[in-house]
């Protein structure tokens, strides 16, 4: 899978992320000028982000200027800001100093294009929030655009207003206003717990290291975030709402929204649910991976109430089931499971249920000796466990006697005390159920380089018939199977998808089919990358022991751009039909 670890692994960088991967769960806040028209310029409702909006209405700058002399805060409370975050679970505070537009929402010596020289409200917001933050014992950080600032004729971004690109000078701007401006985050508000650098563009990779260099001089705790650009950052950053597959190398953030929008948009409503972001950030914990969350507040200062009331939704589960997810490791199992997720931390496994089994529970490959099991939201209920090992064969088996009504009615978890750091067999089991997973980042991928598994958990720039996907795997439980192929979409660019001819081959069995686009399943609400799940029909394997499962494409869609986005291969046991 892909990794991030960014530059220098010694000490001082472990030091810095120790903090960070404690958190998990952080709250981020887009809050600018763009909150004033709220997705609408002259009548029309523009498309698209709502920080985003002097861009995709190519606002010129003097007409996007005047709506500082707007901009009045008057119910911009730090402390209910900080407030909204602690009762949420939430760590850590992201919040846009400068966003691309390039106005300051902050106390900018300067410039006099910020918060407190060019607007109404005249103060400066973020020496409230440092204050409330440290009463909290939250870590703020401050997000900053690097590369582009619209506002500047030297920056990157605005090409609508400054045109003529000969006339820039990046190297002017970044001397004259970025530097600066970054200096005076790292020094007027106190210690800070992350620089979150955004957008790197046409950034040099010496302009970039020099940004992080000024970091660590003036702060040296402080985290420089992994779109610094160039792969310097100390931890990498996901896609905006995209979630991985499967397990990353290193240390990884995902940036999520709460609705589709980052900035306050008036008409965007497309609110996920508490269960949905309840399982995302199970999902990110269980991939080693921070969860960001979104909050764009108004104009006025307030954070939208629909955005509150979901956040508190996730903070109550928090409260009951915070152990299984602050300070967690990701799943020591390089798959996921139908009925959830997993996370970790020494002498800990934590089985996070989507589906509640509804009596016996049984789990494959946990070696540890397991002391106790735990319901977190229901810890007087007695959970009866046995264990049953071979070690010759290498076969653990923990059987679970839970209760049949399901004792959380989000994510339930059960929590195993162990002898012991967690220690599981990693090969691809064939569950009690028959079933087999075969995720793409476990497959041996043979093909043109330009073929790969990207950070998604799915292979990336497969556009011919040349690779091949290969798993080997133990087969216990013979039948008929039903050979379902996984493919993922980005909802973000449909168009880039396609629905191709694949053949799935088990020794000389084999079945082919389509798959892809003609099985997504969209939905506004949910994650950025959709699953689709193509059934190409049945195998018979009749042999137990060792297979080789082979996947190659007949047939991919010329229009797709994406080409082949093969993510895993489920095999699910057929039952026998009763005498």
């Amino acid at each position: 899978m892909a990794s991030d670890r960014g530059e220098g692994r010694g000490s001082k960088r472990e030091d810095r992320l120790a903090w960070w991967k404690e958190a998990r769960f952080g709250m981020f806040i887009h809050w600018g000028l763009y909150a004033i028209p709220a997705g609408n310029w002259k009548g029309k409702q523009i498309p698209g982000i709502g920080e985003w909006i002097m861009c995709r209405a190519r606002i010129p700058v003097p007409e996007y200027e005047s709506l500082a002399t707007k901009f009045n805060p008057v119910r911009f409370d730090a402390r209910e800001w900080v407030n909204v975050a602690k009762d949420a679970g939430q760590k850590y505070i992201v919040i846009t100093a400068k966003h691309h537009d390039g106005f300051a929402m902050f106390d900018s010596p300067c410039s006099v294009y910020d918060i407190v020289d060019a607007t109404p409200y005249g103060k400066d917001p973020m020496k409230a929030l440092a204050r409330e933050c440290q009463r909290a014992g939250i870590r703020l950080c401050f997000y900053y655009s690097q590369y582009q600032d619209w506002h500047d004729p030297d920056a990157g971004g605005n090409r609508w207003y400054y045109r003529d690109e000969s006339k820039k000078e990046f190297e002017r701007y970044l001397k004259r206003k970025c530097i600066p401006q970054v200096k005076e985050i790292l020094t007027q508000y106190g210690p800070i717990g992350l620089i979150w650098f955004d957008t790197p563009g046409q950034i040099a990779p010496e302009q970039s290291k020099r940004l992080k260099r000024l970091v660590h001089r003036l702060q040296p705790h402080c985290l420089v975030s992994g779109r610094v650009g160039h792969g310097i950052g100390d931890y990498g950053s996901l896609g905006d709402n995209e979630h991985p597959v499967g397990p990353l190398d290193g240390y990884w953030e995902t940036p999520c929204t709460l609705n589709d929008t980052w900035g306050y948009k008036s008409y965007d409503r497309h609110w996920k649910s508490v269960d949905y972001l309840v399982k995302l950030l199970v999902n990110c914990a269980a991939k080693g991976v921070n969860y960001l969350l979104n909050v764009g507040p108004t104009a006025e200062g307030v954070i939208p109430r629909a955005s509150v009331k979901r956040l508190q939704g996730v903070g109550n589960w928090l409260e009951v089931n915070g152990e299984a997810i602050y300070g967690t490791e990701a799943s020591p199992y390089p798959y996921d499971f139908e009925w959830g997720e997993i996370t970790c931390k020494k002498g800990h496994l934590y089985l996070h249920f989507f589906r509640w089994p509804k009596g016996r529970f049984t789990l494959l490959g946990l070696r540890n000796r397991v002391k106790i099991a735990r319901i977190l939201s229901d810890p007087r209920t007695e959970v009866e466990l046995s264990q049953r090992h071979s070690k010759a064969k290498d076969e653990h088996v923990v059987e679970l006697k839970l209760p049949r009504k399901r004792p959380d009615k989000r994510v339930c978890v059960v929590a195993l005390d162990l002898v012991g750091v967690p220690n599981v067999n990693s090969s691809l089991l064939q569950q009690l159920d028959g079933s087999i997973t075969l995720p793409a980042h476990m497959a041996q991928l043979k093909g043109p380089a330009s073929v790969e598994i990207g950070r998604n958990g799915s292979v990336a720039g497969w556009k011919t018939k040349a690779p091949r996907l290969r798993w080997k795997f133990v087969l216990k439980q013979t039948g008929a199977f039903q050979v379902v192929v996984q493919t993922v979409m980005d909802r973000n660019r449909p168009d880039w998808f396609g629905t191709h001819r694949v053949k799935v081959s088990v020794g000389r069995r084999f079945v082919s089919g389509d798959a892809g686009k003609k099985d997504m399943i969209m939905d506004a609400k949910v994650n950025r990358w959709h699953i689709a799940e193509s059934d190409l029909g049945v195998v018979e394997l009749h042999t137990p022991g060792s297979h080789i499962l082979t996947l190659k494409a007949e047939h991919v869609d010329p229009r797709a751009h994406a080409g082949l986005t093969v993510s895993g291969v489920r095999l699910i046991k057929k039952r026998e039909a009763k005498a």
